[in-house]
């Protein structure tokens, strides 16, 4: 892969959070003892010229737990999400829809079954901007891609079936990083209308953030809050009080799993300090 000239980003301010998971998703790629590969994350941070330096360069015990708590978590959920997939596909499914795909490089780095179909939902800025990446480094999906410009607090189910999604057929979902951006009534809808557009047996892969209380996520310690230190202060809504009855009550029957557990399934032991992020909900759902 070529190199590209940095070009300045104008994401949206939930899209440069995508910037820092794929800088989390290429530092985890360099790891010996990596839980995936995914070569085209450091594209992505490269061409945006995305700086990790902006973090505090005398960080306190809790922003260094933080931060490994975060890495872990999209570590772990990165490779449960493609296992969900994968499994979905091998099973027979074909057709694959990333919702708030940000930069996302599964299309792209995953070994899908032929004629697999996958669509990526997103705003316009970030999706311009990934493919503006995309088409500087020549990369080829080992898939059949489609983006689609969506406001997902908008009807989005119609402009994906305008561009081929068949609501017929099984599919796989996948929402990652996803839900606590949005607000209350705009994740439900979310929910629902992806149930209304699955048959019975499709898959949704997802992430659920911990049930800690809102303010709390928002809390910046003391900053200024027009200047938020953290991923957390976007957050529009908290976790849902019984996750599993949440998705019932909506078409999806769950089976859900933790930080920890998974770590330790993938062979890697969770970190002592990391009770917190084990709050933290991976979730793999079937259509009823």
């Amino acid at each position: 892969m070529e190199r590209v000239t940095p070009i300045p980003s104008s994401l949206p301010t939930v899209g440069l959070t995508a910037l820092g998971v794929a800088a989390i998703r290429a530092g985890e790629t360099a790891r010996s003892d990596r839980l995936f590969e995914d070569p085209y994350a450091e594209g992505f941070v490269r061409a945006a010229g995305y700086e990790r330096s902006a973090e505090p360069e005398s960080p306190t015990q809790i922003e260094v737990m933080e931060r490994r708590r975060l890495t872990a978590w999209i570590a772990v959920r990165t490779r449960f999400l493609d296992e969900v997939v994968l499994s979905a596909c091998a099973a027979g499914c074909r057709q694959v829809v990333l919702v708030g795909a940000g930069l996302d490089a599964r299309a792209f780095r995953l070994d899908w079954p032929a004629g697999t179909r996958l669509w990526e939902l997103d705003l316009p800025g970030v999706l311009r901007f990934k493919e503006t990446v995309v088409q500087a480094e020549a990369w080829v999906p080992r898939c059949e891609r489609t983006t689609v410009e969506v406001d997902l607090s908008e009807d989005w189910g119609r402009p994906l079936q305008q561009r081929g999604f068949d609501p017929q057929a099984q599919v796989v979902w996948v929402a990652e990083g996803l839900l606590a951006y949005l607000s209350v009534d705009v994740r439900d809808a979310l929910i629902e209308t992806a149930a209304g557009l699955s048959v019975a047996g499709s898959r949704f892969g997802l992430t659920v953030a911990a049930a800690e209380p809102l303010d709390d996520r928002r809390n910046t310690r003391g900053e200024d809050k027009a200047k938020p230190r953290t991923y957390k202060a976007l957050f529009q809504s908290g976790a849902p009080e019984d996750t599993s009855r949440w998705l019932r009550s909506r078409g999806w029957r769950a089976d859900l799993f933790d930080v920890a557990e998974r770590s330790g399934f993938y062979g890697r032991s969770p970190a002592a300090d990391d009770a917190g992020a084990n709050r933290a909900r991976l979730v793999d759902a079937r259509r009823l």
